[in-house]
């Protein structure tokens, strides 16, 4: 999707090159997808830097615009970015925030080959196919949390049923040795101190009883 907004922006808007920067839950910051090879370095660039409109886009939230990275202003504000720009091809860099409210998760940064000042147009039309793929990303994040969450309580939840079912072993067992069977406390306290003093996890020990790859008695025994 992110490829195809920086091939779209080419397409549609009056820019030689379109790279996508995007933040961590971590807030660092990595290259997602760019228009072409140069434009990827120079973005790959930025991020090592840490300095440049993008940067400053995502910092800010804000946009940032630079008609020529040659000029003064330019130079002091973003003197390594600029010369590295420059260096690659690039005069002009216009940073547009993928923001959804105060979340702000990258920037669609624009790049000129000479330079240019971004039209209102094309900032409007740039910065809507920006929110546009902004939401997506967030919709698809938050999907892949909620999978997250739910793989990890399906996890919990196997993990609670094979204790339950080592403990019936551990009862039974004792049952068919002494004709009283353990209750369920003390079922766990032997698991887990098998598990302990062997270096296992208590999943993993209370799956081999019920697979009898362990026999029982070892753990009623301690």
């Amino acid at each position: 999707m992110l490829t195809m907004l920086a091939e779209r922006c080419i397409a549609l808007l009056d820019v030689s090159a379109a790279g996508i920067i995007l933040v961590d839950g971590q807030g660092r910051l990595s290259v997602a997808a760019a228009s072409s090879e140069r434009s990827r370095l120079l973005e790959v660039f930025a991020v090592a830097i840490d300095g440049g409109p993008c940067v400053d886009c995502v910092r800010t939230g804000e946009q940032q615009l630079c008609d020529d990275l040659t000029a003064a202003d330019a130079q002091h504000r973003w003197p390594r970015y600029a010369r590295g720009a420059v260096e690659a091809g690039f005069r002009a860099t216009h940073a547009l925030p993928m923001r959804l409210r105060d979340d702000v998760i990258g920037v669609l940064t624009l790049l000129h080959t000479r330079p240019h000042a971004l039209s209102d147009i094309d900032a409007r039309l740039g910065q809507a196919l920006a929110d546009a793929a902004t939401i997506g990303l967030i919709h698809e994040r938050a999907l892949r949390r909620a999978e997250t969450v739910q793989e990890q309580l399906q996890g919990a939840l196997n993990s609670r049923i094979v204790i339950e079912q080592a403990k019936g072993v551990l009862a039974a067992e004792s049952h068919l040795r002494s004709r009283t069977a353990v209750d369920p406390e003390e079922a766990f306290a032997l698991l887990r101190r098998h598990a302990r003093s062997h270096g296992q996890r208590l999943t993993d020990l209370a799956r081999s009883l019920v697979e009898r790859t362990v026999d029982p008695s070892v753990v009623l025994e301690g």
